[in-house]
Parts: C-alpha cells; structure tokens; sequence
C-alpha cells in the first residue's frame, strides 16, 4: 500500500480501492518510514490479538515488517518472557541483525539501551536467546545507540560496514556511525546505492 501516514510504531497504508490499513511496526520501520510518505511499500504482515481489560478482551492488530528475516527475529525476540509483541516492537528501534549481534555478545549494556529494556531485561534476553538467534546477526555489526540518530533511520548494509571499518582504524563507535551518517547526507539522493568503499571515502573527507 500507500503511505499515508506514520505515527510512533504505526504506518498507515492506503490501498487503490480506498481502504486504509493500520499497521503497527518496529521503531526502526517506523523511523526510516517517516520520511516516505506517499510511496508504495510492502509490508510482511501477520495478525495478532491484543489483550485488553485485564484478560477480558482480545483486540486484532495488524503487524508488519520489511521482510521474512525482519519478521521472525521478532516472533523469537516475544519468546523472552516480560516482552510482549507491543514491547518488543518498541525496542526493536535498530536493525534485527544488530540486536541479534548484541545477544551473541551477551552485551547487556547495548541491549539495555534500548527503549522499554532496563538491565534485568536485557539479562533475561541473553539468558533465554543465546545461542538461539545467531542467524540474524550481523558479523561486523556495532551497536552505538539505543535509537537511530533523529532523521538518520536505519542504516543499510554497506553503512554498517563503514561504521564497522571506522571503528577498526580507531574511531568511537558512536563517533563513526555519525561520520556515516553525515557522508549519506552529503551523498544526499545516491547514498542509499553508495558502496562501503565511497561512504569510507566520504567519511574521510569530513573527518580530515
């Protein structure tokens, strides 16, 4: 559908024959959707029963994702107990993979920087899921912050391995995804199809 409208964890998807769907969606779909409004997406989407009242009532909401890995990262990621599907999609405010990394890492720091996961939930998901989710993780994934730089939305493949290189040639994590961020920007309209090599280069270019 159509773009119509994204909220915090929300799209609204807007059809030819004039429905409108509401989707809830992780933080960091929701985040890079923000600034697509009226383009066509496809969403891998499965219905769940919200809980309402206490137990008494069951609501359906539509859950959608970027694709199949994206999708069942988070039916395994609601496993852990104390985080719910409405939680979970929440905290998931950076790419699968990288979350994933964290949990092989058992980095309780990175996972608990992250919305609505304090300390003893970050635990908790390191206990029940490692060793559970390794086929999501990014190899050189490096985890900065708890959400994407305002504006920046999720980075793609060839980013995350600048930010990985920047951080071997001894940059701050935090530090190297800003410089990736801010190469995309000067790349403006051809850096979602930028190599790792020409954000390297750009990034060299800002730091010098």
């Amino acid at each position: 559908g159509e773009i119509a409208s994204v909220h915090e964890n929300t799209v609204v998807l807007s059809t030819p024959h004039g429905m409108a769907w509401e989707v809830r969606v992780p933080t960091v779909v929701s985040d890079a959707m923000g600034a697509r409004i009226g383009q066509r997406v496809r969403l891998q989407t499965f219905v769940s029963m919200e809980q309402q009242a206490q137990g008494t009532s069951f609501t359906p909401r539509i859950i959608g994702f970027e694709n199949e890995a994206q999708r069942s990262f988070f039916e395994r990621f609601t496993k852990v107990k104390g985080l719910g599907p409405k939680r979970a999609l929440r905290a998931m405010a950076m790419p699968a993979g990288q979350i994933a990394a964290a949990i092989r890492a058992r980095d309780t720091a990175a996972l608990a920087r992250l919305p609505e996961i304090g300390k003893r939930l970050a635990e908790t998901i390191v206990a029940e899921l490692h060793g559970k989710i390794d086929e999501f993780a990014d190899a050189d994934a490096v985890i900065t912050e708890g959400k994407p730089a305002a504006g920046g939305g999720a980075l793609n493949d060839a980013a995350r391995q600048t930010v990985a290189a920047l951080v071997r040639l001894g940059e701050q994590p935090a530090n190297a995804e800003e410089l990736v961020r801010r190469a995309r920007g000067v790349l403006g309209k051809t850096a979602d199809k930028a190599s790792a090599d020409e954000l390297l280069a750009a990034a060299f270019a800002l730091r010098a």
